[in-house]
């Protein structure tokens, strides 16, 4: 089939040219506000050629929108949420006006830090973060204990929740040790929730800090705390090469 002939469904199709999520489209779709080359559609499924179709809504002709990248060192206490009931800060306060835009890749919990992305290119976003990827994945995580090679090895062995749930680490080395507290390098390639501070917690040992240092070929460098940057060229191209199949 020519790729320029494939179709996708008219709420996937808004969410691709960045105008919104693919949920939000689906309000818009039924709420009579989309039309489809001048007909109004009101399923979300409605079939799309991005290449010749054109979508407007309340009026408006959608155009795609340019991908935008972006690369930013969260803080810890700062929420992933585009806003949050709590009044607590989210990571968009540091993006500007590009914050309404963009997307976090995947998520950092409230109490983690580091490196985060954040898109408008959804599709590249779910590759990021697809298990099947097996993009890499590195932290540096501060514990509240000494660590030693049998609790490295245990990391990586696995480390089985009381949930009934098999948590393993790529790779785990000690960065600093000392007699009370341990800095540890985890690496991960699949993404579960709060992994690592479940495995340490099933080895009753206390995360104190959690830092993401590198997705991929990607490293947080010397990026300030609460600060973001545009992705160059070269690391998109390092990233795409990286989850080549």
């Amino acid at each position: 089939m020519n790729r320029d002939s494939r179709k996708v469904g008219l709420a996937r199709a808004m969410s691709k040219l960045g105008y919104c999520s693919r949920s939000r489209a689906a309000e818009l779709i039924r709420a009579g506000r989309v039309t489809l080359n001048g007909a109004s559609r009101r399923s979300p499924e409605t079939p799309v050629n991005l290449k010749k179709d054109r979508i407007d809504v309340d009026g408006k002709r959608l155009a795609a929108e340019a991908k935008l990248y972006f690369v930013l060192n969260k803080s810890q206490g700062v929420v992933t949420t585009a806003s949050d009931e709590k009044g607590r800060k989210t990571v968009f306060a540091s993006l500007g006006e590009k914050a309404s835009w963009v997307a976090p890749v995947g998520r950092l919990d409230k109490a983690s830090e580091g490196l985060l992305l954040m898109t408008n290119d959804s599709e590249w976003a779910a590759r990021i973060l697809a298990p099947e990827t097996h993009l890499d994945k590195a932290y540096h995580v501060r514990v509240a204990a000494p660590v030693d090679e049998q609790i490295l090895d245990s990391l990586v062995k696995g480390i089985k929740t009381d949930e009934g749930d098999v948590l393993r680490a790529k790779a785990a080395r000690i960065v600093r040790g000392g007699e009370r507290r341990t800095w540890v390098e985890i690496v991960l390639d699949e993404g579960r929730n709060r992994q690592i501070r479940r495995m340490f917690e099933q080895l009753g040992i206390e995360v104190l800090r959690l830092v993401r240092i590198a997705i991929g070929p990607l490293t947080l460098g010397d990026l300030p705390k609460g600060s973001s940057r545009p992705l160059t060229a070269t690391e998109k191209r390092a990233l795409d090469k990286a989850m080549q199949l």
